[in-house]
């Protein structure tokens, strides 16, 4: 036989039940739908209740509230209770931190487990005064990897405005909030704060701002969470591809053939660029003395060449604004290209230092000359002289007299 406890337990769980098929609730709580949560850590339920008009006069609010927490189906089983804040002993380890008495059922479980998995009622306990809200319940998920963030661009993000990312992650035990961290291709600013949200659960966001550049198009970006758990760390993560828009870029001419061709010939002038969103116009312009005009439009322009004023540039334009790229000159065959003036200046510098060179050179050698002695000097040119005008066998008979003077 049940005792005398369990036994107005289970016909409150019944009534209660009864009730509710009927349309009628003895007990409106709210709560979250669902909770996702990391073994090991803790999970707060945001919960409140009140009181329907036909039991707001048992409700006394003044004696103790008893908060009792249900997992699984309702089907009146005591051994379905998991925690009684009256009892020092519970099977989930825990503690109901809102003030019942300002109808707050907010409640804390501690070193949470991959059982805890399952949906769970609230029931008040007084006296009277009992009931269970058995219309609503929420459903508590646990897992060992946490749940990736949620990241949000706002706005465009366009080159030279600046622009600010979002990165939101839940944070079931508020008691250690997650941190986020960011990897952005730029330098940028930061802002962390824990928020509550709509259902009174929290979340930590932060927000990011920096000036895009064009070349961080296509860049991925990342935020990252990092839940403390005990004496370890688990971290999801979250990317996503930038999506700058910028005007044209790297605009640029180009001529096929490239090779010299002869007047009357044909020849198609391409335009290229890079830009977010594509190019929607390009323009061809003539350069004629010092006014360029336009001549043609579109991506390719084919013309004849006629030798005459074969200056080209194109402009590339999207909803951001345009490019312009640097002047092309078409190679015509039989035209001699004109010397640029400073290969001739380049050329007279040169054969004057060649020609000062000379000078030097040539003034140090007098120089040398002149401070020879003069005995040498003498000598030298003595010998210089009769070598000179002295016919070989002279000097030869003049060797041989020597040689008979000594006998």
């Amino acid at each position: 036989m049940a005792c005398p406890e369990n036994m107005y337990f289970l016909i409150g769980l019944f009534m209660s039940g009864v009730l509710v098929c009927f349309g009628q609730r003895d007990l409106i709580t709210t709560m979250p739908d669902r909770l996702d949560v990391l073994t090991g850590s803790c999970v707060q339920i945001p919960c409140s209740f009140d009181i329907p008009d036909q039991h707001k006069d048992t409700f006394n609010r003044a004696i103790l509230l008893s908060g009792v927490w249900i997992k699984e189906n309702f089907d009146g089983r005591p051994d379905n209770v998991i925690f009684n804040s009256s009892k020092t002993v519970n099977r989930y380890q825990g503690k109901i931190t809102g003030n019942m008495s300002q109808k707050n059922c907010t409640t804390v479980f501690f070193n949470v487990t991959t059982n805890y998995t399952n949906i769970y009622f609230f029931r008040i306990e007084s006296q009277p005064y009992h009931a269970t809200d058995t219309g609503k319940y929420v459903e508590i998920v646990v897992s060992d990897l946490p749940s990736s963030p949620i990241l949000t661009v706002s706005g465009e993000v366009k080159e030279g405005t600046p622009v600010s990312l979002n990165c939101s992650a839940v944070a079931p035990c508020p008691e250690h909030p997650p941190e986020l961290t960011w990897t952005l291709p730029t330098q940028f600013t930061t802002e962390n704060q824990l928020q509550e949200n709509s259902d009174q659960t929290k979340s930590v966001l932060s927000t990011v701002t920096f000036n895009p550049s064009y070349l961080h198009h296509e860049m991925n970006i990342t935020c990252t969470a990092v839940y403390p758990v005990g004496t370890s760390n688990k971290t999801a993560e979250h990317n996503v591809m930038l999506n700058v828009s910028f005007s044209p870029k790297d605009t640029s001419a180009s001529i096929s053939p490239s090779d010299p061709v002869l007047v009357g010939s044909c020849v198609n002038l391409t335009c290229s660029s890079t830009a977010n969103p594509p190019v929607t116009t390009f323009t061809w312009f003539q350069i004629s003395g010092d006014k360029p005009t336009q001549v043609a439009s579109g991506h390719s322009y084919s013309l004849i060449v006629t030798g005459d004023g074969e200056l080209y540039f194109c402009e590339a334009r999207n909803s951001h604004g345009c490019g312009k790229s640097k002047e092309v000159q078409l190679a015509i065959k039989g035209q001699e290209e004109p010397v640029n003036p400073k290969v001739f200046e380049i050329v007279g510098k040169t054969l004057g230092l060649i020609f000062l060179f000379s000078l030097i050179v040539f003034f140090e050698w007098r120089r040398r000359t002149s401070r020879l002695p003069s005995g040498f000097d003498m000598t030298d040119r003595s010998q210089g002289l009769v070598g000179m005008n002295s016919p070989v066998g002279t000097v030869c008979s003049n060797q041989a007299t020597v040689g008979r003077g000594n006998q």
